[in-house]
């Protein structure tokens, strides 16, 4: 059967399967501007997180990251208040980005539809504290392709195992398969110039072994290296060759590619999802458009 995974936003439905358009998980491609708004107010920091979301929407995001950098204890405060403001302007699906279970329980409890969870590890107070989460609020989560003891770096069968673990654990909640994305970890090449190979033969095993959606948090790849955004635009096409159906990556960086990718790959009968975006961009429309009413 065909491993789908629905993510609902207030109105937005976003469907992930390997047979349909790439999902684009976006997020602000620079640390956030709100740590320059650390002494101000939470109205404040409120409506930079509202606006950074909407300009993310408006590059052709079809999820939005959402993504509280302030300690723990301000984050319980802050996230459900931020994903309320946000699903007041933006229709499609969130991906909550909250390692803190009482923050993410904050945030789940006001959300409007089923959104995407980022993430659980294959660490056990992870797999204790943030999967009754999931499995309580039926949302969906991405699966991270490390444990106590961190990313094996260069072991492609030591991260499938964990990927094995999180599902299993997942599963025995009632969690369905369809509801979990996993992500197989990319360590930057600055530090191991095999990092992307390791990624890339990880992907394929846990796609074949367990039939579950992937993603990947693209920018990893490389924060150091010179033009580094080009990096990510060419990781980003292999790592979709290669299975990953649900990348994180900032959608003014990463859309173009997606869709020549989509293209290429067979996912966009007539070329209609590539034209309609060039046409959008010559538009020169830079306030807020829903992706679906140009995709």
């Amino acid at each position: 059967c065909m491993m789908e995974t629905v993510l609902e936003g207030r109105k937005g439905i976003v469907y992930i399967a390997p047979d349909r358009p790439t999902v684009l998980i976006s997020k602000p491609a620079v640390p956030s501007r709100r740590k320059r708004s650390t002494n101000g107010s939470v109205a404040n920091y409120i409506e930079i997180a509202k606006n950074e979301a909407l300009a993310q929407v408006a590059a052709g995001a079809d999820v939005v990251d959402i993504d509280v950098d302030r300690a723990d204890s301000e984050q319980e405060f802050l996230l459900p208040r931020v994903v309320e403001t946000v699903q007041q302007m933006v229709e499609i699906p969130l991906c909550l980005n909250a390692p803190n279970p009482a923050a993410l329980a904050a945030a789940l409890a006001v959300y409007q539809g089923k959104p995407l969870v980022n993430a659980v590890s294959g660490d056990e107070e992870s797999l204790s504290h943030i999967l009754p989460l999931i499995a309580r609020y039926r949302a969906a989560v991405i699966g991270l392709c490390v444990d106590e003891q961190g990313i094996p770096p260069d072991d492609p069968y030591g991260r499938l195992e964990i990927a094995r673990k999180i599902v299993k654990r997942a599963e025995a909640l009632n969690i369905p398969r369809e509801d979990i994305l996993i992500d197989c970890q990319v360590l930057p090449l600055e530090t191991d110039h095999q990092a992307a190979q390791v990624t890339l033969e990880t992907i394929r095993l846990v796609k074949t072994a367990l039939g579950v959606n992937l993603t990947l948090d693209v920018g990893n790849i490389s924060n150091e290296l010179p033009n580094y955004t080009a990096l990510h635009q060419n990781f980003l096409g292999l790592a979709m060759l290669a299975g990953v159906n649900a990348p994180i990556i900032n959608a003014s960086q990463g859309r173009q590619t997606i869709l020549a990718m989509d293209l290429m790959l067979g996912r966009d009968a007539n070329a209609e999802r590539y034209i309609k975006y060039y046409h959008y961009r010559r538009s020169g429309i830079r306030n807020m458009v829903d992706w679906e009413l140009v995709g």
